[in-house]
Parts: C-alpha cells; structure tokens; sequence
C-alpha cells in the first residue's frame, strides 16, 4: 500500500472533478494542476499549486508547452528505490509526484465535426500523452488516471483506501492508461495514412457491447462499434451475433437498391427479394420467393412501413426488421410481438475497408463496391437481352454479389425465384436453385440467371436453357468462354459479360 502525497491535475473535461480535488484535499494530498485546470480547481475553494511556480515557466506557445518539464517528468519518473534517483530529486527540489490525473484533448471528436487540418492538428495532445505515458510506465510507484472515463473507478478508491492505493491498483490503471494512449495514437496515425501510403494495419475499438454469446452459445461475444450511428432500436429483445452478421448483409443488399425494395436474409443469404411500385406487392413477392426459409429471417426494406404491409409482415414470425421508418399504426402493430427487434435506420457511411482475422493474421481488402449498370454490360452473343431482361439481369447481378459461392441467382420481374448458395461447384447451385423454383411452383420461362463467377464449361447453360432460362449474366474470362456463347447462339439465347467477379466467402 502506498500513500499518495502530491497529485498534478490537467484535465480537458471537469465533470466529476470538483468532487476528486475535494477528496484529496480532505485527505492532505498536495495539489498541483494547470491553467484553467488550476482555475476550477480554486473556484471550488480547494487549495492547489500551479505548475508554472513549481517550473518557474509560464504555460507558452499558446498553450502547446505548460507541463514538458524535468520538474514535473522527474516528479513522476524518479524510482522511489533508487538511490541516485532520490539524490538527484532533492538535488533538484522536485517533488515527488505519486497521482496523475490527465485526459487528452478530443481529437478524435473534432475530427468527426470538421475538415480544417489546422483544428484537428490542434487537437494532438502532446503534454497529455506524454504524462500519460510516463505515470503508467512508473506504476510501481504512480497512480496514473488517463481519462475522465476512469474518474468514478478513482473516486470509489479514494473512498475505499483513504489516499493509498496497492500495487495492483496502479498497475490496473496503467493498463487502462497505455490503453488510452495507443488508441489515441492509432487515431492520429490512421488520419495522417488516410491514402494507405504505409501498409500498416491499425485498429483501435474500445468499450465493447457484450452480447449474449458468440456465433454459438458456448462462444463469448462482443461487439466494438457504434451501433447507435447505424439503427435506433425501437423494440425487442437484445441483438446477437448473429443478429448483427445478419444484418450487416442485408444493409449491404439493400443499399444496391434505389427503388422500392424488401428483401428476406436467412445466414446472410437473401431468401426472398423484390422490387415493385407499392410496398406491399414487394413484401408479398419477396415472402413468395422461399416463405419456408423466410420464417425467422430478417426483414429489410428501404421505403417507410405502412400498416397495410406491416399486417401482413406480422403474420410471419421473423427475428428483425429494419426500415428508414414506420406508420405509427405500422409500428403500434409490429411491437405486439415483445421479442421482435424493431430497428430503425440511420444516415451513416461505412468504411471502403473490410478485414477479418484468419490464421495467426488478418486479411483486408477493398469492400466489393462494384455495382454493374446497363453500361457495364457486354453482349457477346448473337441475340442481344431485351429491355425487361436487361432489368432483370442487373437485378439478380446485385443479389448474387451478396450471395455465398458458389452461387447461382435466378430472377424474373424483378424478383429473386431462386438461387443455389454456397456450393462447391457452379452446376450444384444451378441445380439446387432449378430445384427450389420447382418447389415453389415458378416458371423459368424467360427467367435470367445470374452467376458470380465464370462458367468454366457449357453445361451450366445448357441445363439452364433445358430450364427455361433465356438471358444469362456473368463475368466472363473462362479459357472455354467460347463453348458457352456458343451452346446460347444455337439456342437464342442471350448473354452478357460484365469483366467483374462477385466471389463471397
């Protein structure tokens, strides 16, 4: 246990710090603080020490040098058993300084509020990290504070030790101060590497949601992020791990589309989409496309839920819905279930980054940001898609960009009829999807087929022309491209080439 003497204050944000500086002042601890640190600190009748009289320097260059002084560092850094250390601190007249409460200037939340380089430059913290850092490096003898997040953790130990902490006391909070301190560099570091001129993989997420579990129920789970700037939760039980894998596909489907869309997810997969004029018909052909898989997905749209279309949504037992809004009636209706997660979308931006680990590393790369238009579209057979087609092709393109491989989507009228996901050959898709219209009694007549990836033989056409399967969109590149344009001009069918391969794994 060891009693703290002297504490140095120099704090951005004061909420909290009035009653701190009263507990230390209660408990006989000298307290040295800065500028308008200093200020509060008197205003609130509590004696302190400002640190321009224990350096005999003013705080200079308009605030950018106040504690960078061997005064104050030797104060925190000196080792309590050394001897040559202790020699020197009398030699000096420095006193000893055993607590060290910082925060650092927002840098972090300046950038999020403004583009002018000479504001965010401002907002690094130079006296702040380095005094963090110093502290939690001599926490053998220093209790290092490194945010005001930490001020309730400082208070119950001032209340529960009286002045002292134990070594592990210290040792905690030096974990907590470099903890601070990286992500605060990693922030300033990704600012300046906005280009990825240096290939160097930095996050820094803190503050985790702990979430029931993991993927399964035996996985602990977290979640580092901010979800309040992605949804509103306006209803149901807490999301899971799932929930959110769930669901950061379907906001990436959704947004491929501008018309007015639904969409049915099962594992990240949609099992039902369509785009129509009314909201209602999108729901109704959307559930048509597989309503076995349907029960207990998760719902998306981007149109506002009206209660005609919520009445019959909620026939349906499904996990989540997710809607840029809701008809109060609409939403009145969908909360009648107290389990269903009722998720409100927010105007956020996403990163053009994605990573995930895998081995002892982590891959990144750039997001599939690669949306194909009619202009994108290259027609290498005799016959040329019609205008339907080509609206049909451009549609099933966007569903099998968000579809596991290997992966085949079939579509008509703008509505998904099918698909085969995840399959370890192109054939078995197709065939799985043909399989599943079936099911569902659709007709493949003058229905367009999708692929995420080149055809490496003809087969795959083949069979999907047997199927009723008149327009064909891929990306192309196979040595054997021939033998498949050729097997659709014998057969008059349509095809084109996009150049851009969608593989999701």
């Amino acid at each position: 246990m060891k009693k703290i003497k002297n504490a140095l204050i120099s704090v951005f944000y004061k909420d909290k710090l009035d009653i701190i500086a009263k507990k230390l002042d209660e408990q006989g601890i000298t307290i040295y603080s800065t500028g308008g640190t200093y200020d509060f600190i008197r205003k609130n009748g509590i004696e302190a020490i400002t640190v321009e009289s224990l350096t005999s320097y003013p705080s200079i260059l308009g605030g950018r040098v106040k504690t960078l002084h061997p005064k104050v560092f030797g104060g925190i850094l000196f080792r309590r058993d050394f001897t040559g250390d202790n020699n020197q601190i009398k030699q000096y007249e420095i006193p000893e300084i055993d607590l060290v409460i910082v925060d650092l200037y927002p840098f972090e939340e300046t950038l999020a509020k403004t583009d002018s380089e000479a504001e965010i430059i401002e907002k690094i913290d130079i006296g702040g990290i380095s005094l963090i850092r110093a502290a939690a490096k001599n926490y053998k003898d220093v209790l290092i504070v490194p945010s005001s997040a930490d001020y309730d953790a400082l208070i119950e130990l001032l209340d529960e030790k009286q002045g002292s902490s134990t070594i592990e006391d210290r040792k905690s909070f030096a974990a907590r101060a470099f903890n601070v301190s990286s992500h605060y560099d990693t922030a300033i570091f990704n600012y300046f590497n906005a280009g990825s001129e240096i290939k160097s993989f930095k996050q820094s997420l803190s503050n985790p949601s702990v979430l029931r579990y993991g993927e399964n129920p035996h996985q602990e789970g977290l979640y580092y992020g901010k979800l309040n700037e992605v949804f509103e939760q306006i209803h149901g039980k807490a999301i899971s791990y799932n929930n959110l894998v769930d669901l950061d596909a379907a906001i990436n489907l959704i947004n491929e589309f501008d018309n007015t869309t639904f969409a049915i997810l099962k594992h990240t997969n949609a099992c039902g989409i369509a785009s129509r004029e009314k909201l209602s018909d999108a729901w109704a052909d959307a559930l048509a496309g597989d309503p076995v898989s349907a029960f207990g997905g998760v719902l998306i749209t981007n149109r506002k839920i009206d209660l005609g279309t919520a009445e019959e949504m909620n026939k349906l037992f499904f996990e989540i819905i997710f809607a840029p809004a809701y008809e109060k009636n609409a939403l009145d209706l969908l909360k009648s279930k107290k389990n269903r997660i009722i998720l409100q979308k927010k105007s956020t931006s996403f990163s053009k980054r994605q990573f995930k680990s895998i081995l002892n590393g982590v891959l990144e790369q750039d997001k599939d940001l690669k949306t194909e238009t009619k202009d994108d579209l290259e027609t290498v057979t005799v016959e040329a898609p019609t205008k339907k087609e080509k609206i049909d092709l451009i549609f099933a393109n966007k569903i099998v960009k968000h579809t596991k491989s290997n992966t085949i989507v079939l579509a008509k009228d703008e509505q998904l009829i099918a698909s085969g996901v995840g399959q370890t050959s192109r054939v078995d898709a197709l065939k799985q999807a043909i399989k599943k219209a079936g099911e569902f009694n659709f007709d493949l007549k003058e229905a367009v087929m999708a692929s995420d990836a080149f055809f490496p033989f003809a087969d795959s056409v083949e069979i999907a022309h047997k199927a009723g399967i008149t327009a064909v969109i891929q990306p192309g590149g196979s040595i054997r491209d021939k033998d498949s344009i050729d097997y659709c001009n014998e057969n008059n069918m349509s095809m084109v080439f996009t150049g851009t391969r969608h593989f999701k794994h």
